[in-house]
């Protein structure tokens, strides 16, 4: 008797188990619409586990199968590699279908959303009030990354700093605000290492002209002029000099300190080549600038291909189909 009650538990526990595990939708295999989140499907589930573990709700109203815009959208906002894992740990992600009846429609009326619409976003709390303005209109990354931003402000709670450089990277290629900017040195190991450790310095380049060593610098002008960074570079042994056509890129020399580290083996955006590479010749913490899934990867050992100089989304999701 005892081994029967044993065996019934074990298979009430499986399927558990097995129910708890469907009740994503699988981001692999999922409508385009969708992106790459993997997103819970039923309102009163997101809202208890939104309890429980102290999370606010994302909501994605969405059209599936959808339009031109709403196939787009998943593709380049809810597929940006960062967004989605801000999106999956800092949040109860929650996909309603504004095209289908049942409980969607139920939700849609709940929000006062139109049926057969393009994308909308709300972030909500437990008890489904709304913690931020509507997404509507707006189908950039960059309005969702302030949106979610906003929220965990508001919520008392520390943003990643994975975040936090993606939107650095997704203001500074807003409207093609990023400039360059280029300065002579002695060693390019050391001029990117500094360079870089600026704030709204967007990527670093180390190159040769006119027989120097130099490094190219993107940066945002709204966070940091050319000014204080020339005043920087000066201070540091740097002069600025002005490009010609014998400027040409050293790979081989570029991101040095992360070369010669573990870090090479995981995709990486430019800005966090850049943050990564300042840390790591300065000595300081160079984890702190990667996603959970990125540390995930740094620690695993599994892959021995040199990645992070290459194309970042490529890269982000062939390691991610292992």
């Amino acid at each position: 008797m005892k081994k029967i009650h044993v065996l019934t538990l074990l298979l009430v526990l499986v399927s558990f188990i097995a129910a708890n595990a469907q009740q994503k939708t699988n981001p692999k295999n999922q409508d385009e619409e969708l992106g790459k989140v993997a997103w819970y499907r039923d309102y009163e589930q997101a809202a208890v586990l939104s309890a429980k573990e102290n999370k606010p709700i994302f909501i994605l109203f969405q059209e599936v199968p959808g339009c031109a815009t709403c196939r787009n959208y998943g593709h380049n906002v809810m597929s940006n590699p960062l967004l989605v894992e801000a999106i999956e740990n800092e949040f109860i992600p929650l996909a309603i279908f504004n095209n289908k009846g049942g409980k969607d429609k139920q939700i849609l009326q709940k929000y006062n959303e139109p049926t057969w619409n393009n994308p909308v976003v709300h972030i909500v709390d437990n008890n489904g009030k709304n913690l931020t303005k509507r997404i509507a209109g707006d189908y950039s990354a960059l309005a969702v990354y302030n949106a979610i931003t906003e929220v965990l402000q508001k919520e008392g709670k520390e943003i990643p700093k994975y975040i936090t450089l993606l939107g650095q990277e997704l203001k500074g290629n807003k409207y093609g605000a990023a400039k360059e900017t280029y300065y002579s040195m002695y060693c390019f190991w050391t001029g990117e290492k500094q360079l870089g450790s600026n704030e709204g310095v967007l990527n670093t380049e180390a190159g040769f002209m006119k027989g120097h060593e130099v490094v190219k610098v993107t940066y945002n002008p709204e966070i940091v002029s050319d000014k204080t960074l020339t005043s920087f570079a000066q201070q540091n042994k740097m002069a600025p000099i002005q490009k010609d056509n014998s400027y040409r890129a050293s790979s081989k020399d570029e991101d040095y300190y992360l070369q010669h580290s573990n870090f090479k083996y995981i995709p990486l955006t430019p800005l966090q080549r850049t943050k990564i590479n300042s840390a790591l010749g300065n000595r300081k913490s160079a984890e702190q600038y990667l996603s959970p899934r990125q540390l995930k990867w740094l620690h695993s050992k599994n892959s021995s291909n040199v990645v992070f100089n290459k194309d970042f989304l490529v890269s982000w999701n062939s390691m991610s189909s292992l």
